[in-house]
């Protein structure tokens, strides 16, 4: 399990666009055991995006962009590749409280346009010096293109604590689709670990308004979880009906889920006489599946019936197999 990181807040668009080496396997020998591909350099993280990193050197900058300004507080507007869209009203009052006794302690980080500047990353305490009236904020001014800002915002707000799953899940999804990348590139970039990434991508799975009760805290993690077990979106929004009616915790809605699943229509695969043999998924099944892909950290199939069945567990490097080999405790010799 990795750290988690340090909050990132001013990291120099350099730094985030460091050219990426490629990357090796780590078993010894596993490639040539196993024909695969040969071992390469290994990747060499950003000292910024290190969660392992101690002392964080200062990237080199153009002369002032280290300097600290203050700026009429009218001339920041918010940015709009900002991921994060809600903004808990008390959490903001908190803060702007902190903010009238202490000041803005972090400078806000913003790039400079014609008609002011722009954030990149201090959207929260952009808006809680709103909500007291400052005429003024500090801030640190970088030069950044649109893509290292959308990459500095994302990853600036996964690291927090207080977004919800639903955010934190498409924060992950922007990073992949925007920049091309992998779960556990994702997951080196934001100091968590791959299985995080890949749980929270799979709410995404589910209908907008089942994501919505998510987002607003009347369903858990957990309940979805439980949910993503039922083959569709109409039996997954009775599913959230019964519970929010009925209150339900995880295990009652296991056991809920495990009743609609019998009573859905039938999935059916050929027979060995031409006909149709009954396949129905068993929650206990599903389960144990969505623990597997957690503990493994990568796509985990179980198929079981009557006692027997297949388990698959995909690999897509040399790295990745032997980090799952390590933790089934098979020696690589």
């Amino acid at each position: 399990m990795r750290c988690r990181a340090a909050r990132i807040v001013d990291i120099p668009a350099c730094v985030l666009h460091s050219p990426r080496m490629a990357k090796p396997a780590l078993g010894r020998g596993l490639g040539a055991l196993l024909g695969g591909s040969p071992p390469a350099a290994r990747p060499v993280l950003p000292a910024a995006l290190n969660p392992a990193a101690t002392d964080l050197p200062t990237a080199p900058s153009a002369p002032g962009h280290d300097q600290v300004r203050r700026v009429a507080l009218e001339r920041v507007r918010p940015c709009p590749f900002q991921p994060r869209k809600e903004f808990a009203p008390e959490a903001l009052q908190e803060l702007a409280d902190s903010i009238k006794e202490q000041g803005i302690i972090q400078p806000l980080i913003v790039r400079e346009k014609p008609d002011g500047f722009e954030l990149i990353a201090g959207e929260r305490r952009w808006r809680a010096a709103q909500l007291i009236g400052l005429k003024e904020v500090p801030v640190i001014v970088r030069d950044a293109d649109d893509r290292a800002v959308l990459e500095l915002a994302l990853i600036e707000n996964l690291q927090r604590e207080n977004l919800n799953p639903i955010e934190e899940a498409q924060g992950y999804a922007e990073l992949i689709g925007t920049f091309q990348l992998r779960q556990e590139d994702v997951s080196s970039k934001v100091g968590k670990s791959r299985a995080v990434v890949a749980n929270a991508l799979r709410l995404l799975k589910l209908p907008s308004d089942v994501q919505a009760h998510i987002r607003d805290g009347r369903l858990s993690v957990g309940h979805a979880k439980v949910i993503l077990g039922l083959p569709g979106p109409d039996e997954q929004r009775l599913a959230v009906e019964r519970i929010l009616k009925d209150s339900l915790n995880v295990r009652q809605t296991e056991e809920l889920v495990t009743r609609l699943q019998a009573k859905a229509p039938e999935a059916r695969a050929p027979g060995r006489n031409g006909g149709h043999s009954t396949v129905v998924p068993d929650i206990h099944v599903t389960n144990l599946e969505g623990r597997l892909r957690e503990r493994f950290g990568t796509k985990v199939q179980l198929r079981y019936r009557a006692g027997k069945g297949a388990l698959d567990i995909r690999f897509y490097s040399d790295d990745e197999l032997e980090r799952i080999l390590q933790i089934m405790g098979v020696p690589i010799e």
